[in-house]
């Protein structure tokens, strides 16, 4: 019988495969041996099992999981289903490639502001915006600062004049919030061109909540702001308010506008509200304390479409070229309130992947937008 067999280290010569992996997957019921010596235990195979050795050889190399493997070398000639196994594996894949470059791309970016840290500009500038766009876009962002005082550098909002806009930017590290308006930068006292500070001034979120409460009041159609050397001050009309900036380092929020999405989806703003607001959500934990939340999973279909998952309990999306993103459910519907000042009709979502952030924005008010940092699934 042995002269019409494979020895186990014949096998494992010819095809690649090590005489202990051999054995590992004789263990594991996926390639066993034709016959073994009950005296020696010696394994020997067949001369057809070379090619399934081969094979194996191969699934290995691409890492295809055990069950995989198993599932491609038991699959009935004829049927579909080996192939179909690789192409889901494919897939899984190239998502995990677009999470690793998009990681990649957010470390690099964390690397440079580390090299590069984006500062307060000290120099004073003076700029005139609208009361009524800035209200609303104090509306737009003041959700999501952060309200720990042990992170004075999220206790407020960036305040960042960049040429005809004023953009400000707020977040708790779990969601960051977007907002722009026109402005004009005062000249100089000595008549030459203003200049454009290079980062912004941080407004604590008192200072903010005051200067909200002074736009209210509807006393002026223009306010003048000034910004820069540690102090924040603000005149409507008659009335003035100031106080001091903090001298720390805000966080470089260009490492996530930068960040390119692979789907954009356009949903009727109400009706999206509506199913997140009324829709299934499983409990996970997220933040730092490991506190427990409501979380939406959204389903993007492999055909365009996004939905709120009925079943966010699933292990894996009902499809293999379905994405799967779960998102804190009470950020995602402050997002939706924050936004819904100009009572959009749609609501553009943007994203790239299960692990990326989540982007929300509405036509028309381009830099006016939200972005949610996603929960990994277990």
């Amino acid at each position: 019988m042995e002269s019409e067999l494979h020895s186990i280290g014949a096998l494992a010569r010819a095809s690649g495969l090590g005489v202990g992996t051999l054995r590992y997957y004789d263990g594991a019921e996926v390639l066993t041996p034709a016959w073994v010596d009950p005296q020696t235990g010696y394994r020997w195979y067949r001369p057809g099992q070379l090619a399934d050795a081969r094979l194996l050889a191969r699934l290995r190399r691409v890492g295809l999981p055990l069950t995989g493997i198993r599932a491609v070398l038991g699959a009935a000639p004829g049927s579909g289903e080996a192939r179909r196994v690789l192409d889901v594996h494919l897939r899984r894949l190239e998502d995990g490639l677009a999470d690793a470059r998009r990681e990649l791309s957010l470390i690099h970016a964390m690397i440079d502001q580390r090299e590069q840290p984006m500062t307060t500009d000290p120099a004073d500038i003076r700029l005139t915006v609208p009361a009524e766009d800035l209200a609303a876009a104090l509306d737009a962002v003041r959700f999501a600062v952060c309200g720990d005082p042990e992170v004075p550098a999220l206790a407020g909002v960036l305040f960042e004049p960049d040429g005809p806009v004023l953009r400000l930017v707020a977040t708790d590290r779990y969601r960051m919030a977007f907002a722009e308006l026109p402005a004009v930068v005062a000249p100089a006292a000595s008549g030459a061109p203003p200049e454009q500070p290079t980062a912004g001034t941080i407004v604590p979120t008192p200072l903010v909540d005051a200067l909200r409460a002074l736009l209210g009041s509807g006393t002026a159609a223009e306010v003048v702001l000034t910004l820069g050397g540690g102090l924040v001050r603000a005149e409507a009309g008659e009335h003035r308010i100031e106080g001091a900036a903090p001298d720390v380092d805000y966080p470089d929020h260009r490492a996530v506008t930068r960040l390119e999405p692979e789907h954009r989806i356009a949903l009727p703003a109400a009706g999206l509200r509506a199913a997140v607001a009324a829709g299934a959500t499983r409990t996970l934990p997220s933040g730092p304390d490991g506190a427990d939340c409501a979380v939406t999973v959204l389903t993007l279909t492999g055909d365009g479409r996004l939905t709120v998952a009925d079943d966010p309990a699933a292990d894996a999306p009902t499809a293999p070229e379905d994405v799967r993103l779960a998102v804190n459910r009470d950020f995602l519907l402050d997002a939706f309130d924050a936004l819904d000042a100009g009572r959009p009709e749609q609501l553009l979502l943007e994203l790239g992947g299960p692990i990326a952030p989540l982007a929300i924005r509405t036509p028309g008010r381009t830099g006016t937008f939200n972005v949610l940092m996603p929960i990994r699934l277990p």
